[in-house]
């Protein structure tokens, strides 16, 4: 989980120079009015990519800068976010920085790396909760609201989210290739036309493997027939002798006398005898060679006409290399893809109708898992709300009911929409449902949304409220309240504070606080108090322990933090709130 562990404030308000240590689990900020404990929220919303307001900075201070550390997961969606920002996180720490120049100029840094500001709005929604007054995220926007109405409900709404979800995915498959299909028709018809031409032509011919490369050959030798005759008759004349010159003289006959005259005295040396044995073969060769030649001669055919089918031939798969490939291994190649995507485009009106059907088939299915989306959402709002109301009225707010507004938007017409309750609806990745918390602050209001349903102090109790009862269920680590005990007191107040500290169990909870009965439930109470001069310093914001504590709980309860019965009174306060946690 992530946690914020750390603020330093520099200029800012009333504030010089003053770090903030915060811890898990529950931590009150108390201090005198006018201390500057709001100042707390404040720079916690300019961490969270708040309006920079160069009113905030201290008077004579070029710039206020307020910096934080935040531990953070790996895998975290902050973490995540950051990283894609290009922030560095170092052992599980990311630091945010912003500054705010007096003449209204505001920088922000995250992980050591200039970053807009809008990055830190980002992060904001993941890892901070704020209720104040003037400052109000998470639960107030109405994605985070049905969100965490989901994850409330648990598998009631898990089940055909997932299934509504599965079927969703396809519908969205099924339309983009159907809207491909209908909206390309042209383009492939086209397409079709050329494939139909291009597998005819080369039909026509048909051409066979490798017979290019043959004609070619055949052609060279047919267009040099005669001289290929002559160079051969003449190259069996000079190893075989030419009958018609009885004085010429040829390979054969030399050799053969070479042979004669070695064998005659081969018996008398062996390296002569090897000599004379490859004169031998050298004789056999000549007469394997003139053979070749004579019937190479009598075989060559010096055909016009045959050579003219062969360049007539060449000439049809010329054409085809040019269009359809290099050679005619290429072709034949092409045709082979050619004909198996010519099937495909001549399948689309067949795939159109498919999809057709799939189509509207998913859509009626989304129609009956959307409706079940509905119901689940309706039976948890119904729940949570009771839950929240009942939570109220333990916070002075005992005539205030909370419900939940689920609605949908109708469609343009029936085939953009799916259909809820008979009605034409748009739908999305979450199914058709709009959802929004209402409040009705006492009996004869009309509930409107909680933001705009009760003030300041009321909307913080609220929100507490509903914090309490999604506990667990929303994700936001961090949840920092200002004003949420405003016009409470007594009992009411107490169980503000054992509210906060039962939030606190699941998630990080930070309290700006001027009531005993709130901050005697923290697990660490931090004092906010100014010097002389009216300024904050590093030493004005100090963690309260042991009797230090109860002073400050003595000084909240009375303005006099030495009274007996007031100390008699926060000691009380500390050991009830420990008995009931």
């Amino acid at each position: 989980m992530s946690v914020l562990e750390e603020m330093r404030i520099r200029s800012l308000g009333v504030i010089d120079d003053a770090v903030v240590e915060l811890s898990p689990g529950f931590t009150a900020v108390t201090g005198e009015t006018g201390a500057g404990k709001t100042m707390v929220v404040t720079s916690l919303g300019l961490l969270l990519g708040g309006r920079a307001d160069p009113a905030l900075v201290r008077i004579g201070a070029k710039a206020a800068v307020v910096e934080g550390r935040i531990t953070v997961s790996a895998g975290d969606a902050a973490a995540v976010r950051a990283e894609e920002a290009g922030a560095e996180i170092d052992e599980g720490a990311l630091l945010i920085s912003r500054t705010v120049s007096a003449e209204g100029r505001s920088r922000a840094h995250l992980g050591g790396r200039s970053v807009p500001v809008g990055v830190l709005t980002e992060l904001a929604d993941e890892l901070v909760a704020v209720h104040g007054q003037t400052d109000q995220q998470g639960l107030l926007k109405p994605a985070r609201q049905r969100q965490a109405l989901d994850r409330y409900a648990g598998d009631g709404v898990a089940v055909p989210h997932a299934k509504y979800a599965a079927a969703y995915r396809r519908l969205r498959a099924v339309v983009t290739e159907l809207d491909e299909l209908t909206t390309r028709a042209r383009e492939r018809a086209q397409e079709a036309d050329l494939l139909r031409f291009g597998l005819g032509e080369i039909a026509g011919v048909e051409p066979l493997p490798g017979e290019d490369t043959d004609l070619a050959a055949e052609a060279e030798r047919l267009g040099h027939a005669e001289a290929l005759a002559s160079a051969a008759a003449l190259a069996h004349a000079a190893l075989a002798g030419d009958p018609e010159d009885q004085e010429g003289v040829d390979a054969t006959t030399v050799v053969a006398a070479a042979g004669r005259s070695l064998d005659a005295v081969r018996a008398h040396d062996p390296a002569l005898a090897a000599l004379a044995d490859r004169i031998g073969e050298i004789s056999i060769l000549l007469a394997d060679v003139a053979g070749e030649l004579a019937g190479y001669a009598d075989q060559l055919d010096a055909d016009p006409l045959r050579l003219a089918a062969v360049e007539e031939r060449r000439a049809a798969l010329t054409a085809l290399t040019r269009k359809y490939g290099e050679d005619i291994a290429a072709v034949l190649a092409w045709a082979e893809d050619g004909a198996d995507r010519l099937t495909e485009l001549e399948g689309d009106d067949d795939r159109i109708g498919e999809l057709t059907a799939e189509r509207d088939a998913l859509r009626a299915e989304l129609s009956g898992l959307g409706q079940a989306l509905t119901d689940a959402r309706t039976a948890a709002a119904a729940l949570f709300a009771e839950a929240v109301t009942e939570e109220l009225a333990s916070l002075a707010m005992p005539h205030a009911r909370v419900s939940f507004d689920i609605r949908q938007t109708d469609a343009a017409d029936e085939a953009s929409g799916i259909d809820i309750g008979g009605r034409s609806v748009l739908y999305g990745p979450s199914g058709a449902d709009e959802v929004e918390l209402l409040l009705a602050p006492h009996p004869g209001a009309q509930p409107r949304p909680i933001a705009k349903g009760a003030s300041g102090g009321e909307l913080s109790r609220v929100m507490l409220a509903v914090e309490v009862v999604f506990a667990g269920s929303d994700p936001v680590p961090t949840y920092l309240f200002d004003e949420v005990d405003a016009g409470v007191g007594g009992k009411a107040a107490v169980e503000v504070g054992r509210r906060l500290a039962k939030l606190a169990k699941s998630a990080q909870v930070v309290v700006v606080t001027h009531l005993p009965q709130v901050a005697a439930f923290a697990d660490r109470q931090l004092l906010v108090e100014k010097t002389v001069d009216g300024a904050v310093t590093r030493s004005g914001v100090t963690v309260l322990e042991g009797e230090d504590r109860v002073r400050e709980l003595s000084r909240m309860l009375a303005g006099q933090e030495d009274s007996e019965t007031a100390r008699a009174h926060a000691e009380e306060l500390l050991a009830a709130a420990r008995s009931d946690g």
